[in-house]
């Protein structure tokens, strides 16, 4: 190995994606040894054999603590541009009956810790991700977040996990780019200090942020943002005026804003808002709706005149009192101009249960429906072959139908269906497949 050119030595080691495996490369031949210290990442997770091993009797003292061999191997490096520590995921599930009080090896967001590594590298440091230990960062409260924006002047990617953390002393990060912060206890009624200390935001993931009362986002250059709120705060804003992609979950806030006038994708997922103001979305082309209460998100909702490829997903329902449209034709009024609508199992439920008084009746805002994919259950083949055939009639633009049907329906009530729809309609291009939760969709066939 050591006649290969040092380009391509290089190359491979900078591959490597554990940064154990490059510490084995380095101890085997001094060539290897020399280009190693050119390489410029440390990636290092903590496996749970490593973690139990730590914590045995038996090899506690030949283990060599996970910190310790993070600091040699960051100070053997010549320039760090980008530095990947944490634990390994059977770790996050470990509980805290397992865990002696005070021990703290596996803190990372430990800001003594970092003051040990941080300051040396800083000045080359583009990113760098620290997925924490629950079960011992979770009671004690980190600055961490100071100690980075304080020394990381050139700092691009910045990713937190599992981590208690804290805002106090938190300076402008004018280059940072992108921001994740995933299962992070932040003691701030609201997101104006991100905000505020992070103005040149691209890319901003919060996920299961907890602590925040009234959160609101407000950043100027954000383009993409995914927002996983797990408690339930009063409201929830969004002011982003270059942002382009949106996912958002939430449960119940009693005031929802998004103010995004450049979106084009979004993924909204809620169970109800007291109060939902969205401003009319003049790019928005595909959208993914999950609620509990669909119907009513449908009345609150703008108008989504530019809106091309629609995915509905209905979490809970209850038959409709007193009105006349179907969920279908709904979701077509609300939305007339669609190309392509994916029904969920919940969503083609309700519209087989209840297609509406008379039928479905709105001919002319359907005309521009090509492709429909459905996931069904088949309670009853009559019912299931009616709602099929009324949608061939109404969608006379239609081209494409995708059919998932369950797993668990028997083989000769599937075989009766795709005959029956086959034979009824030619003119539409027919792809079959199959569903179940927790698993992976399968097509049975591309298209008959």
């Amino acid at each position: 190995m050591e006649d290969l050119p040092p380009s391509l030595l290089h190359e491979i080691l900078s591959r490597l994606g554990d940064s154990e495996d490059l510490s084995r490369c380095r101890v085997a031949s001094k060539t290897l040894n020399s280009i190693a210290r050119e390489i410029r990442s440390v990636n290092l997770q903590c496996s749970y054999v490593r973690y139990a091993k730590s914590r045995s009797p038996l090899t506690r003292s030949s283990i060599t603590p996970f910190k310790e061999i993070f600091i040699k191997l960051i100070s053997e490096l010549e320039i760090v541009e980008s530095v990947s520590m944490g634990v390994e995921k059977p770790l996050r599930f470990v509980a805290y009956d397992d865990m002696e009080d005070e021990e703290a090896d596996l803190y990372l967001s430990d800001v003594n810790f970092s003051k040990e590594w941080l300051p040396k590298v800083c000045g080359g440091l583009k990113s760098i991700s620290i997925s924490d230990f629950w079960v011992q960062s979770c009671w004690r409260r980190s600055d961490v977040l100071s100690l980075i924006s304080s020394h990381c002047l050139n700092l691009l990617e910045l990713d937190v996990k599992n981590a208690w953390l804290s805002v106090d002393g938190l300076n402008p990060m004018l280059k940072l780019t992108s921001l994740t912060l995933e299962f992070i206890r932040l003691d701030d009624e609201n997101l104006n200090k991100i905000n505020e200390s992070f103005p040149s935001l691209q890319d901003l993931n919060l996920i299961g942020v907890g602590g925040l009362k009234e959160p609101r986002i407000h950043l100027m250059h954000l383009k993409t943002c995914q927002w996983t709120v797990s408690n339930a705060p009063n409201s929830l804003a969004i002011t982003a005026p270059n942002l382009v992609k949106l996912k958002l979950k939430c449960v119940k806030p009693n005031l929802l804003v998004i103010e995004t006038p450049l979106l084009f994708d979004l993924h909204l997922s809620l169970e109800t808002a007291g109060n939902f103001k969205v401003k009319e979305l003049h790019d928005l082309r595909k959208l993914h709706l999950e609620s509990t209460d669909l119907r009513n998100l449908l009345d609150t909702f703008p108008l989504g005149k530019t809106v091309r490829n629609l995915t509905v997903v209905s979490t809970r329902w209850e038959m409709p009192v007193g009105v006349t449209k179907s969920t279908f034709e709904l979701l077509l009024y609300v939305f007339p101009n669609v190309v392509s609508l994916t029904l969920t199992p919940g969503a083609w439920s309700e519209f087989e249960s209840y297609p509406g008084q008379g039928g479905l009746e709105s001919r002319l805002q359907m005309n521009g429906l090509k492709v429909i994919t459905a996931y069904l259950t088949v309670n009853d083949i009559e019912m299931t072959i009616s709602t099929i055939f009324s949608i061939l009639e109404n969608c006379t633009k239609l081209s494409d139908i995708e059919l998932l049907i369950h797993r668990d329906v028997v083989s000769n009530v599937t075989s009766n269906l795709i005959s029956r729809c086959i034979a009824h309609c030619s003119r539409v291009r027919w792809k079959w497949g199959m569903w179940k939760e927790g698993t992976k969709d399968a097509w049975i066939s591309d298209g008959i």
